[in-house]
């Protein structure tokens, strides 16, 4: 007997300031990244789906984004300087 299935892992990139589409405010996002792995035996072998997605703090709307687009808001995120007292 072969036992295999998929499982998700769920990774918090970043938190950045951004507008949100939805409610117009400038609040936190987090910058998610969900990859389904297949699993033969319950042990994960490879990744067959990655999903980047944004979610507002302040209304909880979502938006889905392309790889680039993410790797974008990592490298705008990674590049803001921090405020000084």
């Amino acid at each position: 007997m072969i036992i295999f299935g998929t499982k998700g892992y769920l990774y918090q990139l970043a938190i950045l300031t951004l507008v949100c589409g939805s409610c117009g405010n400038p609040s936190a996002h987090t910058l998610r990244k969900q990859v389904t792995k297949f699993t033969l035996f319950f042990v994960p072998l490879f990744p067959f789906s990655t999903k980047y997605r944004t979610q507002c703090t302040f209304c909880g709307m979502e938006q889905r984004l392309q790889k680039e687009q993410a790797d974008q808001l990592l490298a705008q995120g990674a590049h803001t300087p921090s405020p000084r007292p």
